[in-house]
């Protein structure tokens, strides 16, 4: 079954969208509960859960914006509607959440973050969803996340050259300063690469909105075995993720006694992963995806404890353990990303109706649980073992000793567990193409009952 390649324009204008979700992951998992924890004196426990309970909000939004988004039907189409719409939302709550007053406490974090995610979820569900209905085709789907995920990084990089810079040549940083400047660079993104996503992509008209109930949908959704153990994978990949990412700056400056040095290693981090992508693109069309993912959580899991033997002045150690773990972990974005389209084909083959969007609205909150529950599990673990966060504090041996072990083996377990969830993961090339051959079949028999009604 030969497919028409998109054009290389319309996987650039695609893959634009990602920059501001992409630039906003690692600030809000990592510098904002240190931010506003060690500089604006919001208690840890108290950041962790405001985290947590930001979710039950999205409970709500997720599957109905997901269901919305999936009975939309505009002469604009269904999926930019919403990306456009996400745009106020998303200025409105950057702007408040990185140019905080001096006086805030958790419940202005709380708000601000619902606002936040209420945003991101009308623009990362339609804007997941349309992916899957750009291409068939099992290896050009990991091509289009490949793009999606690349110029996502290539923003994530650029924004933190210039606080690297401003540290390194003219002594101007902090997490403070580095916040704001990403903040910036969050206000210019948002609306440039969302509208010229909108402007720039054609939009499939051929699709048959969905019919079925919510609750209904989603009992569907949930019989769909491959799709639950992507989800689960996905989750503990997240989950490990986040829990990482939110006390690496507290591993930073507690460990290695670096107290501004945090932007350079995300920046050697996500640089690695900007390498990697393209390799995992390739290496995945050689020996499957979810081979590819194993493989690289395989990488991340032997390297991670490497970590345990740095201590005080050892910063730049960490950068050859990160450069490793930072190329490995370029499997994470492109592999599953690629496979939920997959898993949807196999939906529509068994429901009749194209329902991308209430899958990733499942993968949103499954995705938005895992970015909240991993800071929340870390920071709870960082204030139980009594960790002072406040800069130029003096910490014990065991304080400190609880934080590398948290930092070094806490991803590394989630990810272990991720290899269990797709060891034997069902839908390879040779399926997929199947169920391609049974949709294109179910598609000519619909067409051919369409037109003896009318005749």
């Amino acid at each position: 079954m030969q497919e028409k390649r998109l054009p290389k324009k319309t996987l650039f204008f695609y893959g634009l969208s990602d920059m501001p979700l992409s630039v906003a992951n690692v600030p809000l998992a990592a510098y904002i509960p240190n931010y506003y924890g060690a500089d604006l004196g919001v208690s840890l426990a108290a950041i962790g859960s405001v985290w947590l309970f930001a979710r039950l909000f999205d409970a709500i939004t997720d599957p109905l914006i997901g269901y919305l988004g999936d009975k939309t039907d505009t002469r604009w189409g269904r999926r930019r509607v919403w990306m456009l719409g996400s745009i106020p939302f998303l200025m409105l709550s950057v702007y408040k959440i990185f140019f905080p007053s001096l006086d805030v406490d958790a419940g202005y974090l709380l708000f601000w973050l619902v606002v936040f995610w209420l945003g991101w979820t009308m623009l990362f569900i339609p804007y997941y969803a349309w992916a899957a209905e750009l291409s068939p085709d099992y290896n050009e789907r990991t091509t289009i996340a490949a793009w999606r995920m690349f110029l996502g990084m290539v923003a994530n990089v650029a924004t933190k050259v210039l606080p690297v810079v401003a540290l390194l040549l003219f002594s101007y940083g902090g997490t403070k300063e580095v916040v704001e400047m990403i903040g910036w660079g969050l206000l210019f993104l948002i609306p440039v690469a969302i509208s010229l996503t909108t402007y720039n992509v054609p939009e499939k008209r051929d699709y048959t909105s969905t019919k079925i109930p919510i609750l209904k949908g989603l009992k569907v959704m949930w019989n769909n075995n491959p799709f639950k153990k992507l989800v689960f994978a996905f989750f503990f990949t997240s989950m490990g993720t986040a829990l990482s990412t939110a006390v690496v700056l507290f591993y930073i400056r507690g460990v290695t006694g670096e107290e501004e040095a945090g932007i350079i290693f995300l920046l050697f981090y996500y640089t690695s992963n900007l390498c990697g992508i393209p390799f995992w693109a390739w290496f995945s069309s050689k020996i499957g995806k979810h081979n590819a993912w194993m493989i690289g959580l395989s990488f991340f899991i032997v390297m991670s404890p490497f970590y345990m033997l740095l201590g005080q002045g050892d910063f730049y150690w960490m950068l050859p353990i990160t450069a490793t773990t930072g190329f490995a972990g370029a499997s994470f974005y492109v592999m599953p990303n690629s496979m939920k389209a997959d898993v949807i084909d196999l939906d529509t083959l068994n429901s009749g109706e194209d329902r991308a969007g209430q899958f990733f609205a499942v993968w949103s909150f499954a995705s938005k649980v895992a970015l909240s529950f991993g800071p929340f599990l870390g920071l709870m673990l960082l204030s139980l073992i009594g960790f002072d966060s406040t800069p130029g504090a003096i910490n014990s041996d065991n304080q400190i000793l609880g934080l590398k072990l948290l930092f070094s083996f806490a991803c590394p377990i989630c990810f272990f567990i991720v290899l269990l969830i797709v060891r034997k993961y069902p839908i390879t090339e040779d399926v997929q193409l199947d169920i391609r051959e049974k949709l294109e079949k179910q598609k000519r028999n619909m067409e051919k009952d369409t037109e003896a009604s009318n005749g």
